[in-house]
């Protein structure tokens, strides 16, 4: 990760701006002013976040920022309720489900291009478990946090599903030369 490492006390304040995010979104929360406030002129700067929402170890719900452009502790709430809400692979997380949802925040390097010359070289510079990718085919563009490596090991499997996840063919990696772009993350989550 290139930015310096957040606090414990810095990522138990994103933590909780989060899990007030999601109450906030699904109606158990009516107010709009934030509960939680935070002193850290850190999370004031600009930063970009991935906000996870899973029940059970399994995904309910995951949106978030390429690019910082406001606040980290804005940027949280915002991808937190939108992961609630507007995640177009599941419906809207609802009161009942919110004891069972755990919430994982990603804090985002910037990301930077990764230059290759063919499908073999781009296999050999990823680095599985410590690189999000992000691929880029004209408007079209698609991401994996690093933590997907947890669930797909292998290089190439991770190209196909992320070439489908765009709305490209699995194979699309192998035969055009897209714009990829690579990034760590600081992960951190709920108990």
């Amino acid at each position: 990760m290139d930015a310096e490492a957040l606090t414990e006390q810095e990522k138990i304040c994103l933590l909780q701006i989060a899990r007030q995010a999601l109450e906030q979104a699904v109606g158990q929360i009516k107010t709009s002013s934030p509960v939680v406030q935070s002193s850290s002129a850190r999370l004031q700067q600009p930063g970009a976040s991935f906000i996870t929402l899973t029940i059970n170890g399994s995904l309910r719900g995951c949106i978030g920022a390429l690019e910082a452009y406001q606040p980290l502790i804005e940027d949280v709430r915002e991808h937190a309720m939108a992961a609630a809400l507007q995640d177009y692979r599941f419906p809207p997380v609802t009161v009942e489900e919110l004891a069972g949802i755990r919430i994982e925040v990603s804090r985002l390097t910037q990301p930077r291009p990764l230059d290759y010359t063919d499908a073999d070289d781009l296999l050999k510079k990823l680095r599985p478990q410590i690189d999000g990718v992000v691929i880029r085919d004209g408007f079209r563009r698609a991401t994996f946090l690093p933590q997907v490596w947890e669930k797909i090991l292998d290089p190439v499997e991770f190209l196909e599903h992320l070439c489908l996840k765009m709305g490209g063919s699995p194979d699309l990696w192998r035969h055009k030369h897209l714009d990829v772009l690579v990034y760590q993350v600081e992960e951190f989550r709920e108990p």
